[in-house]
């Protein structure tokens, strides 16, 4: 039979492993930091990060301070993701952070002084069924799908200057449409395409 552990003996061992923890914790977030783009180290050291959008489907505008205070804003990212719903069944989803985090510094970096036009935020499975028959270009697992891809232009910018700033920044997925004025960006691999 086992003699049950003291009680000095169970604080020691809860100690020990509030140490390990903590020690990991810190690992963790030092790898990550390393893992993290360096496109991202400028958006990281911003007080307050604010976006621009407009949907070009709707006509509505969001003006967003979605970052304040060292933390995101949830009625901020909530007012984002209404503007980005599924303008064909008014489905609204989670809009990734990084994914606005991107728009941030992509419209820091090309000194943008309107909103990003906003052709295509969230897709539901549905919208992306229906687009993906009538359209080879449309992915049928689209990161639209997921809230991690939208479709933009930025006025008063050259497409082609906001699709090499992207692609220069490495942090996601970038196709360039010229032909139906805009660009895709998104948070999956880095990758880049014209379509």
């Amino acid at each position: 039979m086992l003699a049950k552990p003291g009680k000095k003996t169970v604080r020691k061992e809860a100690e020990t492993c509030h140490i390990r923890r903590r020690f990991l914790q810190i690992g963790l977030g030092a790898t990550a930091s390393l893992a993290m783009p360096n496109a991202f180290a400028g958006v990281i050291k911003q007080p307050e990060r604010s976006i621009a959008l407009l949907n070009l489907h709707t006509g509505e505008q969001v003006k967003a301070t979605y970052w304040a205070e060292g933390q995101y804003q949830p009625d901020e990212l909530s007012a984002i993701h209404r503007v980005l719903r599924d303008h064909r069944t008014g489905d609204v989803h989670d809009i990734d952070s990084d994914l606005i985090d991107m728009l941030n510094l992509l419209h820091q970096k090309m000194h943008g002084k309107q909103p990003f036009h906003v052709i295509s935020g969230y897709r539901s499975p549905k919208t992306n069924a229906m687009l993906s028959k009538n359209s080879s270009g449309v992915a049928k697992k689209s990161l639209h799908m997921q809230g991690r891809a939208i479709d933009i232009r930025l006025p008063g910018r050259e497409l082609s200057a906001l699709q090499k700033t992207a692609q220069q920044m490495k942090i996601g997925g970038v196709g360039f449409y010229p032909g139906s004025d805009f660009i895709h960006v998104d948070t999956g691999r880095v990758r880049s395409w014209q379509g």
